[in-house]
């Protein structure tokens, strides 16, 4: 193969990977817990929080917290899995620098 097919193939593989960020980055993740919801967007900024259960007394708000945190990280999960598969092939490609 020679440098100018090398150097095209390079280009194409670049926006490509930026075509894909660019729609992870647009793209809702919601992550859920038993009294909470939390909308992600895919750079990873909290769209919204939703409380299921309306009826808690302050004792519950340690468990409120900690069912937040859950759903945050079940939707900052999901967006690194969709990263991975979707850019995870040029990694391979590149030798794992994905």
């Amino acid at each position: 193969m020679n440098m100018n097919a090398l150097m095209q193939q390079a280009q194409r593989m670049q926006k490509d990977m930026q075509k894909k960020q660019e729609e992870i980055y647009k793209s809702e993740y919601t992550g859920t817990s038993e009294f909470v919801d939390v909308v992600l967007m895919g750079d990873k900024s909290v769209k919204k929080v939703t409380i299921k259960n309306k009826q808690l007394d302050a004792e519950d708000i340690e468990i409120l917290e900690d069912m937040i945190a859950i759903a945050l990280n079940d939707a900052i999960s999901k967006i690194d899995k969709d990263i991975d598969s979707k850019m995870g092939m040029y990694g391979k490609q590149l030798g794992g620098l994905f």
